[in-house]
């Protein structure tokens, strides 16, 4: 009896999932492609946490390769600006894809990215593509809701382009009117 009660929790993830499950399916393209927001991405932390949820929903956990990188399989390829992949990773406060492409420079002209790094060994490129003030409905506090669309490549995965989304919410910066304290005054050496 123990044997079958020890072999139902890994049956169960062999089955399909059932239709509702299915729907309730992260939208991973949206989110690399900056279409999703930092609520939706939050919403994967369970996943990241737990191995098993994140088989559960086809993502197979790989070695790391990159300390600063968190990286699955699909089991289920997704497409992203017109590239097909399986493989992600979640760092920080976004998630990637990693695509079958040696030079990110061609996938950032297209998308009218920012060069911030370009060298020949490392190339990275980005733009924020959406900056929002949002209000807090429970404590009026306002944040910026922004997105920033990166792409780049990286030693640990030689022959890769990697491309998605970082979200973040920060407070706004006090302005020149705000109650910013006034700076300390200059001493010159005497």
């Amino acid at each position: 009896m123990l044997r079958v009660l020890t072999f139902a929790p890994l049956l169960a993830l062999c089955l399909p999932l059932p239709a509702a499950a299915q729907e309730a399916r992260p939208d991973l393209a949206g989110l690399i492609e900056c279409r999703g927001d930092l609520a939706q991405l939050a919403a994967l932390a369970p996943a990241l946490e737990d191995p098993l949820k994140a088989v559960a929903l086809g993502w197979q956990p790989l070695p790391q390769a990159n300390m600063f990188m968190t990286e699955y399989r699909l089991a289920t390829p997704i497409r992203v600006f017109g590239q097909d992949t399986d493989h992600i990773a979640f760092s920080g406060g976004g998630v990637v894809a990693l695509l079958d492409l040696p030079d990110p420079r061609p996938l950032a002209k297209e998308l009218a990215l920012e060069t911030a790094i370009d060298t020949p060994a490392k190339a990275m490129f980005g733009k924020e593509v959406r900056s929002e003030d949002v209000r807090d409905p429970v404590s009026g506090k306002v944040w910026i809701d922004s997105a920033v669309l990166n792409v780049s490549n990286v030693s640990s995965h030689p022959g890769k382009t990697l491309v998605g989304c970082s979200y973040s919410q920060d407070v706004p910066e006090e302005g020149p009117e705000g109650d910013a304290p006034t700076p300390a005054p200059v001493v010159q050496p005497g």
